[in-house]
């Protein structure tokens, strides 16, 4: 059996195209398909399931499940009268986005922040230190700034978020007019004046 036997073909395709960009996105391929199979999943699925279907071995599926696992993006259960372990990715996908987007801030955008901070309590002792130290404060508070948005969004409720999303292209028109009013317009040279 293949995975051509094992998946339907709208979800094979969807679990190749994760296991592709899994590895665009710093995770292993089979790390990418397993989630990916997950998610499309109608229910929970264990290991050697898991194995069969993707045809992987059964401890590249054990390592992976454990990577899952701490990217708290797989949730385990156990079915009544049944000692395996089941897996499942959540079912709302903004608490999915959720959740990588605070994984990935506290693996990859805090320990920036941190050693960001440390470079900026340094007394530069010559011109290329203190230029270097004003680039990286420029670099900290842009993150910064990102970062409590992020904050404000997260304590949106979902709906609330999507609305504020779906009014990208209105609000970036309000601003523009803002910055039109205020003469604060010129971005990268360009003043759109009307």
């Amino acid at each position: 059996m293949s995975l051509q036997d094992h998946l339907p073909p709208l979800s094979r395709q969807f679990v190749s195209h994760f296991g592709e960009m899994g590895s665009r996105w710093g995770i292993n391929r089979t790390v990418g398909q397993m989630y990916a199979l997950l998610f499309v999943s109608q229910r929970a699925l264990n290991a050697d399931e898991i194995a069969e279907t993707l045809e992987f071995s059964r401890s590249n599926v054990s390592m992976g499940l454990k990577e899952l696992q701490s990217w708290r993006l797989v949730r385990m259960k156990h079915l009544p009268g049944d000692r395996r372990e089941y897996f499942e990715a959540p079912a709302d996908v903004w608490e999915i986005f959720r959740v990588l987007a605070e994984e990935r801030r506290r693996r990859e955008v805090e320990p920036t922040l941190s050693m960001l901070r440390m470079a900026l309590l340094e007394q530069p002792g010559t011109d290329a230190e203190r230029h270097a130290q004003q680039r990286m404060r420029e670099m900290y508070e842009l993150i910064d700034r990102l970062m409590t948005w992020f904050d404000d969004v997260q304590r949106l409720a979902p709906e609330t978020a999507m609305q504020l999303m779906g009014m990208g292209s209105a609000v970036t028109r309000v601003l523009e007019l803002k910055d039109r009013v205020t003469g604060r317009g010129v971005r990268g040279g360009n003043n759109k004046e009307s």
